[in-house]
């Protein structure tokens, strides 16, 4: 039996995963390291513990797999998207810390490139919208932050990535500086469309080139694993953001195929194909992947609360104890009798954008009691997630084919189902759930040859599939009133001091 490992490089911890050669996890191993904050809304990662925690979750999966090195065939990453690292091309040396995803200290260089009239060319150029999320302001603060640092990259000696490009160099011991198509597509510095890296964007951000890495497909080798780390040389062969890896671990390998992550919030992605889709609903466009040179895009959006508001009915109203209760509590009740909750506890995101909506909770009646509200909090994730989906088809011109689903709500018959029924397209739940690792894998067992693209579409073994069953008619009439609430939560914080 041969073996791929995946990396999965998180914002939390660092957990490698092995698969065997039809696809089923082998063994994991998850290592957390710690969470910076120098200052409020500022975030960082020591660069030594992301990668210490990754090589050591890689050597004790393996370790627990009870597997031959040597029936190892390849190795894939994927890795928190947008975390920004900066280090010696030399010596290897980081500058300082990561500035990680959720860091917000250049959203003052986000709205000078907005004042300077760069929005549309950054929207048009790179399928984002302008905002400190994204690298390119992070490397730019950097480089006039660290003394020296800007001269230094000017003449070559200093090397930007994100954490797969960090990672790469470090397990094949400096030989290689690359990042793959998917994380370079989340800079702001990336033009998707041509497929390099945007001359004007580096202009305006003052970003050399000279300090940039070769951007590669994400299922390629790259280089290979340093001796020193397993005992052997093994193929570096996958490289993808892990929303990216998800999209593809999920199979969504046909035009409107989406996948939707259920975690705190939720992920959405489709594949938009071989031609990139401009969004007219402030959605993200972004490089699904890329394999022999040719992109296959997608469009992102995401549900700022997904699971949260499950968390929310147990720790804050008490009305569960844990999340699985939630779906009894649903079923006591053959509808949701009326009642809709809007959870926008910090605004609404696609396709509304109002900052200034908050929670809501409309439709109550003297006969309404706690299950009517349990029901109402998890048809909300429904409802918010096919808000996405048809914004997403509406700018894609495409009809979703089927909706593959992971994260910790997907476990929730209940709410699958219900889903299903509300978008009217099958929900497909898999097998294995580590579907971010499992994208990785496949990236990397293509690569080096173990996998074949038939054989890819036969590795995503079916846990459960969800089939509409709701008419047409009750599907509408839900719509209908959830919209209505939606707009009865709009505004709300608007002029309020908070």
């Amino acid at each position: 039996m041969k073996y791929i490992v995946a990396l999965d490089q998180g914002t939390t911890s660092s957990r490698a995963v092995v698969f065997d050669g039809k696809g089923r996890m082998v063994a994991s191993h998850n290592i957390e390291f710690a969470q910076i904050y120098p200052h409020p809304g500022w975030v960082e990662h020591r660069p030594q513990d992301i990668l210490d925690s990754q090589i050591a979750s890689l050597k004790r999966a393996v370790e627990k797999a009870g597997i031959d090195v040597a029936d190892i065939e390849a190795v894939g990453i994927t890795n928190q998207r947008e975390t920004t690292l900066l280090w010696d091309r030399a010596t290897g040396a980081p500058l300082g810390n990561a500035i990680v995803w959720q860091c917000r200290r250049t959203a003052p260089l986000v709205e000078r490139l907005k004042q300077d009239g760069l929005g549309n060319l950054l929207r048009d150029r790179t399928g984002l919208v302008p905002d400190a999320y994204f690298s390119g302001t992070k490397l730019q603060w950097m480089l006039e932050s660290i003394p020296g640092a800007r001269e230094r990259a000017e003449r070559g000696e200093l090397c930007f990535g994100t954490v797969d490009s960090f990672l790469a160099w470090n397990l094949t011991a400096g030989h290689v500086h690359v990042t793959d198509a998917t994380n370079a597509s989340r800079t702001m510095l990336y033009n998707i469309y041509a497929q390099r890296w945007d001359d004007d964007l580096l202009r305006a951000m003052d970003i050399p080139e000279a300090l940039l890495p070769e951007v590669v497909d994400s299922s390629k080798v790259v280089g290979m694993l340093d001796k020193a780390i397993l005992g052997r040389e093994i193929p570096l062969a996958a490289m993808a953001g892990d929303q990216h890896a998800a999209l593809f671990g999920q199979g969504c390998f046909t035009q409107g195929m989406c996948k939707n992550t259920y975690g705190t919030g939720c992920f959405v992605l489709m594949n938009t194909g071989e031609s990139p889709v401009h969004s007219t609903h402030n959605l993200i466009t972004t490089i699904g992947w890329r394999m022999d040179g040719k992109p296959v895009y997608a469009l992102e959006g995401s549900v700022f609360v997904g699971g949260a508001v499950v968390q929310w009915l147990r720790d804050e109203l008490k009305l569960v104890q844990s999340a699985a209760e939630t779906e009894p509590v649903a079923l006591e009740v053959p509808d949701n009798g009326g009642v809709y909750f809007v959870p926008a506890f910090t605004g609404l995101g696609a396709p509304h954008w109002d900052m200034y909506s908050r929670g809501t909770l409309v439709g109550l009646t003297r006969g309404a009691n706690r299950a009517h509200i349990v029901r109402a909090a998890l048809e909300s994730i429904a409802y918010q997630s096919v808000d996405v989906i048809e914004a997403m088809e509406s700018d894609a011109g495409i009809d979703t084919v089927a909706l593959r689903v992971d994260g910790g709500a997907s476990a929730n018959n209940f709410l699958m189902q219900f889903q299903a029924d509300v978008m009217n397209a099958q929900v497909i739940r898999p097998t294995v759930i580590e579907t971010t690792a499992m994208g990785a894998a496949m990236l990397a067992g293509r690569a080096v040859g173990l996998w074949n693209d038939r054989d890819l579409k036969g590795l995503q073994a079916v846990d459960r599939a969800f089939t509409p069953g709701m008419d047409e008619k009750q599907r509408n009439t839900l719509l209908h009133h959830w919209h209505r609430a939606v707009e009865r939560s709009k505004g709300w914080a608007e002029g309020n001091e908070e």
